[in-house]
């Protein structure tokens, strides 16, 4: 291709970017309905709410710039506990968008070592991947499990999410979405393989859940 054919393809390629974006940002955002996370179930198969939600401070809730955000303990039925959380953003257009546990994190002293990718089973919905790490701070050893959730997909990679949200925001004049995460403690005794089948567990039976308070 000769040069001045890719030099007037790339000048097109910019007024159109540049038209899409004019339109992009004058349409403004297509308002979804949803429930608020506080009326997420308190009972999810056989896991029960521990204890009452957690509410961050206001410093932490103002770092975070979440639309709405669930922070809640579950219990199995055989006495297995698992944090829950879901931050959830009604537009990412403003520049707030999910905290993704890699960087804040190790800003907060934990230290992320073995990621995998797993593969999570909800009962009446395809099986989608989910980030897996093992967590620690000091003693406190603990298995991870987040992916990012909303406008119908459910996405481990956080470079997909964010190409995902762009062709969302464009298409469909939506960039809303959420990061959803597990985590269980590796107690003494506990392996990491039985802490996997608990967070991936739990994951599985809130997945159906999720649509309510996360649009698909």
């Amino acid at each position: 291709m000769r040069k001045d054919t890719r030099f007037w393809i790339l000048v097109v390629v910019l007024v159109l970017s540049g038209a899409a974006i004019h339109v992009w940002e004058r349409t403004g955002e297509a308002r979804v309905e949803r429930a608020p996370l506080a009326e997420f179930p308190s009972e999810i198969g056989d896991w029960r709410q521990y204890g009452p939600d957690e509410k961050f401070d206001a410093e932490t809730e103002r770092v975070l710039g979440a639309t709405d955000y669930l922070s809640r303990l579950y219990v199995s039925r055989d006495g297995q506990l698992a944090s829950f959380y879901v931050g959830y953003y009604a537009t990412q257009r403003t520049g707030k968008t999910y905290h993704s546990p890699l960087n804040c994190l190790p800003g907060a002293g934990w230290a992320m070592t073995e990621p995998a990718r797993v593969l999570v089973r909800p009962p009446d919905a395809p099986p989608f991947e989910a980030n897996r790490y093992i967590i620690q701070k000091g003693s406190d050893r603990q298995l991870l499990l987040y992916w990012y959730e909303g406008r119908g997909r459910s996405v481990a990679s956080e470079y997909w999410g964010k190409i995902y949200t762009v062709l969302d925001s464009m298409q469909r004049r939506r960039s809303d979405g959420a990061m959803v995460r597990v985590i269980v403690p590796l107690s003494p005794g506990m392996s990491e393989e039985r802490a996997l089948a608990i967070a991936t567990d739990l994951a599985a039976k809130s997945y159906a859940y999720l649509p309510r308070f996360v649009p698909r």
